[in-house]
């Protein structure tokens, strides 16, 4: 039996303390699906904390932070392979 969409969507446990509550996540549109996207605030940090990394000058609270980010990028990656998974699969269900 296949699981809901909902079903499928894994849950996380707590947000990055740094990861701002308000204008965090952006919308974009691809081939008219909406796609969630960090926001260029939030990308930026990302990349400034993973420069940090590549020099082993991060401390244990901004590694915390990263590893709360990559997980917040899976999740969103997840969420919308499941969304654009969807869209295609209701289009052959339409073409069949």
């Amino acid at each position: 039996m296949n699981k809901s969409v909902i079903e499928q969507i894994p849950k996380l446990e707590t947000l990055p303390k740094m990861m701002p509550k308000e204008n965090a996540v952006r919308l974009e549109l691809e081939q008219g699906v909406v796609v969630f996207r960090a926001s260029k605030e939030i990308q930026e940090r990302i990349e400034e904390l993973l420069d940090k990394n590549q020099t082993n000058n991060l401390t244990p609270e901004e590694e915390k932070e990263l590893l709360g980010y990559g997980e917040i990028d899976d999740y969103l990656s997840h969420v919308n392979r499941l969304i654009r998974n969807s869209f295609e699969n209701a289009e052959v269900n339409l073409a069949a």
